[in-house]
């Protein structure tokens, strides 16, 4: 039997500490040492033409620099993923005359390597004309449509999914509008009654008005830092179950303040309930664990996840989260400023985590650059989850300035191969493209051809929207699953878990969060490398049951709902 075969664990158990990050699996993969294209950059071709606008006028203000982002989400029930691309606005004098854009994908034409897109935003009567950061993808009524939560500079907008006709603005009647500059947004079902709670993360108190202004070093004007702004408080929604929410921030313990950009949930000490972690601009990071009752404590510090190894607090940026090292836990990475390492924390398996950085060679490999947008999926479909990291400086290069270039922040995005020796190949050269390096700030996985591999959507400053292709060539195999709970919605937080012949444990866990102001694929795609024999998996829902399928057939997907799986 082909030792990558996977079969359903019986129980839950505790594994050793790996004090650095190991193999995750050796089934079969695209050599690193190669030299073609693995992305080819196609979003024109696609049908795909925005170009996002930042709104500099020349007075740089704050929020220029942050950026949008979007969402992949099938707003049409048809089945493929479409796309929706926040925009910004000219921040001078003049009224509002942009709206965020959404593209309805046709698939492919027989014959055609690309699918195409349309942009539907006219036909939806999408008006989105304020100048918008990131969005957040999930059905927070349980009617089946998938909604967005779309952050801007002042008021958030919940837009609710109209049967897939249009969207609907509900943000006042729900109660989420809020009065702050956020940024990331997650939506999640903290305690397991079946209804998506949103967590909103703030960033700093600003508005144009109080915009401040900031010089380089030989007194040319730049954007200002972080500290310039005091910092904000986040936001957490409870969903009520009737359309609405209640802001239950202050009960439930969140009240550290802090000048949040990414945010991501899972569950780090493996007790049943979903904890939030966020990435914070310059300050420590927070750990907000999760203690039941819709009660919290802030725990980064003493868990090691608030600094890095030297006990110095970076520039989060991005952040993602993922069985990185496969063995049954989950395991964080995030984005910095350039000088400062990329982070990579590894959880010991009771939410205690070690900044292994240095060891996985990924760190050294982001001095030069500031990382924003980040994604960890499996590229080449060999069961070792790699990595993307779209990059963009925030003070402007000398070289570029002297060029006349409008917007001096350009940084070329990276790509690494998890080679499962414990390092990362840097394959960036693999990403085919115009050859023109943007100012990119977020990235969303995605299969946007349902082809078995993860393609990438790069939301970047000033800039086009690039749509890359995954062009795998190996034979690897695959599975895809999309999961959904009992109310037919897809059931974000729930995990799947299956273990290879060798006894180590895998996890893969639902969400649509994506690593800055973004929302991914909530569909599962677990590489298989060369095993071609069914699988069988172990699945625990957000409220706790569990369900096992089995012998399910590789290269396809599979909608797995709940109820309808084998109970333990």
């Amino acid at each position: 039997m082909d030792r990558c075969a996977i079969r359903p664990r019986s129980s839950w158990f505790p594994v050793a500490w790996l004090a650095l990050i190991v193999a995750a699996i050796s089934c079969g993969s695209e050599s690193v040492t190669d030299d073609t294209p693995l992305f080819v950059e196609t979003a024109l071709d696609a049908g795909i033409d925005f170009d996002h606008e930042h709104g500099g006028t020349g007075r740089y203000y704050y929020v220029e620099i942050m950026a949008g982002g979007g969402a992949w989400i099938d707003f049409d029930g048809d089945g493929d993923l479409d796309l929706y691309a926040v925009q910004g606005q000219n921040l001078g004098n003049a009224p509002p005359t942009l709206t965020d854009r959404i593209y309805r994908n046709l698939g492919a034409t027989p014959g055609e390597r690309v699918p195409r897109f349309e942009d539907a935003t006219e036909e939806l009567g999408l008006e989105m004309t304020g100048y918008g950061l990131g969005a957040a993808a999930g059905d927070f009524d349980n009617d089946g449509w998938t909604d967005l939560y779309v952050t801007q500079l002042g008021s958030n907008v919940l837009l609710r999914n109209d049967s897939g006709q249009g969207f609907e603005d509900v943000s006042a009647a729900a109660g989420v509008t809020g009065n702050e500059l956020s940024s990331s947004a997650a939506f999640v079902d903290l305690d397991g009654d079946g209804w998506l709670d949103l967590y909103v993360t703030n960033y700093l108190r600003y508005r144009l008005e109080s915009d401040k202004i900031c010089t380089d070093m030989v007194g040319l004007p730049e954007y200002c830092g972080p500290q310039s702004y005091e910092p904000e408080r986040d936001r957490l929604y409870r969903n009520r179950g009737d359309g609405t929410f209640e802001d239950v921030t202050r009960s439930a313990g969140i009240d550290v303040r802090g000048p949040g950009l990414g945010v991501v949930t899972a569950d780090f000490d493996r007790d049943g309930r979903l904890d939030i972690y966020v990435a914070n601009d310059q300050a420590a990071n927070h750990l907000w664990m999760n203690l039941g009752d819709f009660r919290f404590r802030e725990e980064g510090m003493i868990r090691g996840a608030a600094v890095d190894r030297n006990g110095k607090v970076e520039a989060s940026m991005g952040v993602e989260v993922a069985d990185l090292d496969a063995d049954g836990d989950e395991d964080l990475f995030m984005t910095h400023l350039i000088g400062e390492t990329n982070t990579l924390y590894l959880n010991d398996g009771s939410g205690y985590f070690a900044d292994v950085s240095l060891g996985s060679a990924l760190g050294q490999k982001s001095l030069r650059w500031t990382g924003f947008g980040c994604a960890l999926f499996d590229a080449d479909r060999d069961g070792r989850l790699d990595l993307f990291v779209a990059n963009g400086a925030v003070r402007a290069d000398p070289t570029q300035r002297s060029q006349g270039d409008p917007l001096p922040y350009r940084e070329p995005n990276l790509l690494f191969l998890n080679t499962g020796d414990g390092e990362f190949h840097d394959v960036s050269h693999r990403l085919l493209d115009s050859g023109v390096d943007q100012v990119s700030r977020a990235a969303a996985p995605g299969d946007v051809d349902d082809d078995g591999d993860l393609d990438l959507a790069v939301f970047n400053i000033g800039g086009p929207l690039q749509l890359y292709l995954n062009e795998t060539s190996n034979e690897n195999h695959w599975i895809g699953l999309r999961l959904l709970d009992s109310n037919g919605r897809d059931a974000q937080g729930a995990e799947v878990r299956w273990s290879d012949l060798e006894g180590r444990t895998f996890l893969r866990r639902v969400s649509s969060t994506a690593g800055y102001l973004s929302a991914r694929d909530p569909r599962l795609l677990i590489g298989l490398g060369s095993a071609d024999i069914p699988v069988d998996l172990d699945v625990r829902w957000t409220d706790g049951s569990r369900e096992f399928w089995q012998q399910l057939g590789v290269d396809r997907y599979h909608e797995l709902v709940q109820g309808e799986g084998t109970a333990p």
